[in-house]
């Protein structure tokens, strides 16, 4: 029933959004200059295609015609996918944190015309709960304000643009001696360990590859065995936890419980690549082959589900499928039952599979229930019996598009996985996956940053965060920071 202007756009996320009867502008001249000419704030949607509350929330509001009329007949907006315009994101990711203390995906954000923010959050429910208004209550009273005050908003907008311009941080004192950062930092690690489940604080909890660079470069600096030790304990639970996919391989996005159970399921290339590199420096610690395993594991589903047939590799999988969030991952012990047969019952005892389920509506997420693993390998053709049974379900949607940044990182990670482990699979897989990069994301003597169905865009560019603010005032601002996409 409609088509917007998104249709025309490569992203997987805008293509999501092409048939809302929101009016959606992408980023660019064209909405800022309609924003400017009919006086309209701008409402900027931020997110991302495997994103599951970005899911939700279009579900929820942003395929009502109710909203629709609403947005259309008093905003510009506007649609972006965060990882397709990293440089967009981090400065109204800055902003959100700036105004609310936290960030998070979907962002949602009212602009003034001259794209100063005024307001911002993350998802809004179709109806007020959990102390957050309802999202056609916030844009009835955006407009309300707008119509009748709108001098305030303008100067509070303004005053935003100011602070994030000149962060308190941003000062001239002298630089921490680096050896005292090095042990607050390791104390920190100390403190929060979780001595039984792993990894440090509580949940949700993700996994923070740095952290464990961190840690295997104190304990080779230092020889202090309890730093490796936190990180190999970390790595193992992970492992054996729910977070991993054991039928099908690679790590999903976060566990929402403390005992990496219980996942986020969507699966992101950068994720997998810095895990690599993890699993290596556990392997080479320790020379353990579950570690090695766990490697083999990640790249064999790279190769399996992530890679472009030229070689490049693809940016993510979604946490849904069928309009459900892990619906393809999960299983019923009915369904255990009916696939192994005689074996399903030794199969539920090693993987956490109960009749009532440790997941929605009766359904298990597979998990090892012991830290040590002596079963695994006599599990391997069962976990085949099931991976074949999967292969006939609906996938969730993988987002296909290529990434110079995030394939950077794999590229990386297998060829060193290639060169510790002497497989020359993925050796020839790096060097494919550089060569496509080359080919086709290459303007003269520049990388672009995106392909998808045969078009390169955007430039891979070093941004400087804080100066991408400060274009929003009058100065040209000064560069704390800078990262690489």
């Amino acid at each position: 029933m409609h088509t917007n202007r998104l249709a025309k756009e490569k992203s997987p996320y805008l293509l999501q959004h092409a048939h809302n009867p929101v009016d959606w502008y992408p980023w660019g001249e064209e909405a800022f200059e309609k924003a400017r000419l009919e006086h309209k704030p701008i409402f900027l949607s931020i997110g991302y295609s495997t994103c599951h509350w970005c899911h939700v929330m279009e579900r929820e509001s942003f395929e009502s015609e109710s909203v629709a009329e609403l947005l259309n007949a008093n905003f510009i907006s506007i649609k972006v996918d965060r990882e397709e315009r990293p440089d967009v994101d981090a400065v109204y990711m800055s902003a959100l944190q700036g105004m609310t203390g936290s960030g998070g995906w979907p962002m949602s954000l009212f602009l003034a015309p001259d794209l100063k923010p005024f307001f911002a959050g993350t998802y809004f429910p179709p109806v007020p709960a959990h102390g957050r208004p309802s999202f056609t209550q916030l844009i009835e009273r955006i407009h309300e304000l707008w119509t009748t005050e709108r001098e305030t908003l303008l100067e509070s907008a303004a005053g935003i643009t100011r602070a994030l311009q000149n962060p308190k941080n941003n000062d001239r004192s002298p630089s921490p001696n680096l050896q005292n950062v090095i042990e607050t930092t390791f104390q920190y690690f100390q403190q929060s360990f979780d001595p039984a489940e792993g990894g440090f604080g509580g949940a949700p909890k993700f996994p923070r590859p740095v952290q464990f660079d961190f840690l295997f470069n104190y304990f080779a600096a230092s020889g202090d065995t309890q730093a490796r030790d936190m990180a190999l304990f970390t790595l193992r639970k992970m492992a054996l936890g729910g977070m991993h996919d054991h039928i099908g391989g690679g790590f999903h996005r976060y566990s929402v419980d403390r005992y990496w159970r219980i996942s986020h399921f969507e699966k992101m290339l950068y994720d997998q690549a810095q895990l690599v590199h993890s699993y290596l420096d556990a392997w080479q610690v320790t020379h353990d082959p579950f570690f090695r395993d766990v490697v083999s594991d990640i790249l064999e589903y790279i190769l399996r589900a992530m890679t472009h047939p030229e070689g490049a590799f693809f940016s993510a999988e979604d946490a849904d499928s069928e309009g459900e969030e892990g619906k393809f991952y999960v299983w019923t012990l009915a369904q255990i039952e009916e696939a192994l047969g005689p074996d399903a019952g030794n199969f539920a005892n090693y993987y956490g599979i109960t009749r009532g389920g440790n997941f929605e509506h009766g359904n298990n997420v597979l998990y090892v229930t012991e830290l040590s693993h002596p079963a695994h390998k006599s599990f391997a053709a069962l976990r085949e019996k099931l991976f074949a049974i999967r292969k006939k379900r609906i996938r969730p949607l993988p987002d296909d598009k290529i990434l110079t940044s995030w394939n950077g990182l794999m590229i990386g990670a297998i060829a060193r996985a290639g060169d510790i482990l002497n497989e020359p699979r993925y050796i020839n897989a790096a060097t494919n996956a550089g060569q496509f990069i080359w080919q086709n994301l290459r303007q003269g003597s520049n990388l672009l940053h995106r392909w998808r169905d045969g078009e390169a865009r955007f430039d891979a560019i070093f941004f400087c965060a804080q100066r991408r603010i400060a274009a929003m005032g009058d100065d040209h601002g000064t560069c704390s920071k800078r990262v690489i996409f």
